[in-house]
């Protein structure tokens, strides 16, 4: 028997893997995040399945319902949003889980940072612009944050921002996010990324807050900062410049030609 710890994506019920679907058609549990695991994808278990939704459940109701699968010899689909990498609470399971000598395996999802940068229509790494991303999110009633993992911090790197689990902290993130970064640093707020009442308010951070405020938006939100969400002019990458060789596009004439600056030579006659 094992426990199938398995991202079902951001919420738009074709966005998960076809690993993470067949595993989910083929266990006879299946216990989900209710709150944010679209109802498509856990109508696919199969008939008869045991299907629990543990959003009001604590961790041993979690735990001992995963024991009771083993001892009937029963696999489990744990059906987490997004990636359970990320904030999906899966290591205290997993902890558990090991201590009971109960096997498991992760099967990952789109997260839903990639799924909000392809509704904005924007790459978070620009050339010249932002290299690095950095996903964090701020101390609200959730565990405290490690020492120096702050926003000033992160903030002071360059690096494209995406804030999760923040938004009703939108307060504290602009009061920390505008003395490094300046009041006209691009923001956006994406509310439930995929799902039919997807929602986006891009602004900057002297806006936003008055922009975000009376939308309703309280939660299930990712707050996005960085020069990559206004920035037109970028460098282009040098992946797919002419005069850029590599094992799959060899030097040529041509690409020597471009680095140079010349003409190729063109070819003798016979």
């Amino acid at each position: 028997m094992t426990v199938h710890f398995i991202g079902a994506g951001p919420g738009a019920p074709d966005l998960i893997t076809l690993r993470g679907l067949n595993l989910i058609r083929s266990c006879p549990v299946c216990l989900y995040a209710g709150s944010l695991v679209p109802a498509e994808v856990v109508a696919e278990a199969p008939r008869g399945a045991r299907v629990l939704d543990t959003a009001a459940m604590h961790l041993d109701e979690i735990v001992a319902e995963m024991a009771a699968a083993h001892a009937a010899g029963k696999d489990v689909a744990r059906v987490h949003s997004g990636d359970p990498s990320l904030y999906g609470a899966i290591a205290e399971q997993i902890r558990r889980l090991d201590a009971l000598r109960i096997g498991w395996t992760i099967t990952p999802g789109v997260p839903a940072f990639a799924a909000a940068a392809a509704a904005l229509g924007s790459e978070l790494t620009l050339p010249d612009v932002a290299q690095s991303v950095v996903l964090t999110r701020t101390a609200v009633r959730a565990s405290a944050m490690p020492e120096g993992e702050s926003l000033k911090a992160f903030a002071a790197t360059g690096a494209t921002l995406c804030i999760h689990l923040s938004i009703n902290n939108l307060a504290v993130v602009v009061r920390e996010l505008m003395p490094i970064l300046g009041p006209d640093m691009p923001v956006a707020v994406v509310y439930r990324a995929t799902w039919p009442d997807q929602r986006i308010i891009r602004g900057t951070l002297a806006t936003i807050r008055e922009q975000v405020k009376g939308s309703g938006i309280t939660r299930t939100a990712l707050i996005m900062v960085g020069r990559v969400l206004g920035e037109a002019a970028f460098t282009d990458s040098r992946l797919y410049a002419a005069d850029h060789t590599h094992v799959l596009r060899p030097r040529t004439a041509a690409s020597q030609a471009s680095a140079s600056g010349t003409e190729p030579a063109a070819p003798s006659g016979g």
